[in-house]
């Protein structure tokens, strides 16, 4: 018998489909921009859609808001598939076993550096946003709007369906949270084997987290505090 796929495994398997025909044929001028500091490469460890570690720096790529790790979206048939998973796996496979370049534009307000990366001279940033797999953000950079509109023609991934804006999902996770949270300050900050470890409201592992003051475990108002605390950020994986 056939081995039958399933509708996450279907748009798996097209958005890398979309990877290898934007990495072989689609060769696209790269993008102006200014970069900060000298080029920063190495292997990746993938956080999640959008975020990186290379050379020992935590990346955020630049101009793009990719799902969060618990994000789930909807099909062009009404199938729930697990977005933020999807857009994680696709820059798992882009960067898997390559050196990975990335240019610095500048800091975020949680000291990750904001960067355009690159594997073999093909934009990172602009492969996930053309898959359909992260959003042109907007609110900080147009660099990406082309891309997007070109992936929405084609409902690509997220666009097969009026799915949550990346930012809109955090947003309502933190009103959600924050219901239930003391002071409505919803992040948890967990101390495990691992260190002090921060979970968002849209965190993998957020629900499943309790605080428990006894043990020097608390909860912060924004991730600037938990920073600011000692407390890093939980690695989406």
């Amino acid at each position: 018998m056939a081995h039958l796929l399933s509708s996450s495994q279907k748009l798996q398997r097209a958005a890398l489909a979309v990877v290898a025909l934007t990495f072989s044929v689609l060769h696209q001028p790269v993008k102006a921009y200014t970069p900060t500091e000298p080029a920063i490469a190495g292997e990746a460890l993938v956080i999640d859609g959008d975020t990186l570690e290379v050379a020992g720096r935590r990346i955020r790529l630049e101009g793009i808001d990719a799902p969060e790790m618990a994000q789930s979206c909807q099909s062009d048939s009404g199938a729930a598939w697990r977005c933020g998973l999807a857009a994680r796996k696709m820059v798992v496979e882009l960067t898997r076993g390559q050196t990975v370049a990335c240019d610095p534009v500048g800091r975020d307000k949680y000291s990750r550096t904001l960067a355009i990366c690159f594997v073999e001279g093909e934009s990172i940033n602009a492969t996930l946003v053309k898959a359909g797999l992260a959003r042109a953000f907007v609110k900080y950079s147009s660099m990406y709007v082309t891309e997007e509109e070109e992936a929405r023609s084609a409902h690509r991934g997220l666009w097969q369906a009026d799915n949550l804006a990346p930012w809109d999902y955090r947003h309502g996770r933190w009103q959600s949270a924050e219901v239930h949270a003391p002071n409505g300050c919803a992040i948890k900050g967990n101390i495990s084997s691992k260190g002090m470890i921060y979970h968002t409201p849209w965190s993998a592992w957020y629900d499943k987290v309790k605080i428990d003051e006894a043990r020097g475990e608390r909860w912060f108002c924004s991730e600037a505090e938990a920073l600011a605390a000692g407390w890093r950020a939980a690695q989406q994986r």
